[in-house]
């Protein structure tokens, strides 16, 4: 059975706070796990959501302040003593090799895992496979920040009603798949008479900014868009001088993109309510929400 959600591990910025953790993002999707920006205790909070943590697949890392990376190397020693046999994948800012390093090596441990490294040095296209196309692009914080886009390949769905109309089951259908086309009761039958093409659903993760064209290039049209939001409107001169957003600049950034959902985060500790940053932003973007730690999201159905 698969499944595709994302799960806050965390929700905090700089400092954690008595309820939130520092930040943490997992995105379930299908058959894999793809972590994003793992701060300090996500290990912890892999078990306070009951989640295993071999089900990761990739790890993210946006850039290398501590609050979005202090978790990377527990997490790989996690995923080691866990003898995962699939290799974990880690996309991260290239000019911060030294401090990945840093973290994967920080204590003494045999490694056994298979750790596939992609260093992200401009933007575009950073990853493709059978399942996903995976993007970067420069965010502007005053320090290397990649903001991340996962896109699954689209899909073709046939109409089971058509398909039954014409009499066609079984391994007809893998002809059919394959060829475009086939000859089934002495009649042509093309593909796209008894199938649609399905988009392929994205997810955008967008840390740590102010506007920019990256925020708004890999967030155009995404599924499932995570947005930090660090401050409220009333502190809009702390987030312009920290290089961060309010949750109605967040807004603004998804309904300018054409997002369809809108997940804030990344709030600042001097916040104990979060229900004020969903009012800001659904001024500007209705389908806006406020993440809480082990709170769960699912795509909007396409």
């Amino acid at each position: 059975m698969t499944v595709r959600d994302l799960t806050i591990l965390g929700c905090s910025s700089q400092a954690p706070t008595r309820k939130r953790n520092h930040g943490g993002y997992l995105l379930r999707w299908n058959e894999e796990g793809l972590l994003f920006d793992p701060g300090e205790g996500t290990q912890r909070q892999f078990i306070f959501a009951e989640i295993a943590p071999p089900v990761v697949t990739r790890i993210f890392v946006s850039h290398f302040h501590g609050d979005h990376c202090l978790g990377l190397g527990s997490m790989l020693m996690r995923l080691n003593l866990d003898k995962v046999t699939h290799p974990i994948h880690c996309y991260y800012p290239a000019s911060g090799k030294v401090y990945f390093d840093r973290l994967r090596y920080g204590t003494m441990y045999r490694e056994n895992i298979t750790v596939i490294e992609h260093p992200v040095s401009e933007p575009g296209i950073v990853h493709e496979d059978e399942n996903f196309i995976i993007e970067a692009d420069r965010l502007n914080h005053g320090v290397d920040n990649f903001a991340y886009r996962v896109t699954e390949r689209d899909t073709v769905k046939f109409d089971k009603e058509k398909l039954k109309v014409l009499g066609i089951d079984g391994p007809i259908m893998k002809d059919l798949l394959r060829d475009k086309k086939i000859v089934h009761n002495e009649r042509e039958i093309l593909l796209e008479e008894v199938s649609r093409l399905r988009k392929g659903d994205s997810f955008a993760i967008v840390m740590d900014t102010r506007p920019c064209k990256g925020a708004l290039h890999i967030a155009r049209n995404a599924s499932l868009l995570l947005c930090e939001s660090t401050y409220l409107e009333e502190e809009k001169e702390l987030a312009k001088s920290h290089n961060h957003l309010t949750a109605k600049e967040a807004a603004y950034i998804a309904k300018e993109a054409n997002a369809k959902q809108l997940i804030l985060t990344h709030f600042s500790a001097r916040y104990l309510d979060l229900k004020p940053f969903e009012a800001e932003a659904r001024e500007i973007f209705s389908n806006a929400y406020a993440a809480d730690d082990l709170k769960q999201f699912r795509f909007v159905k396409s």
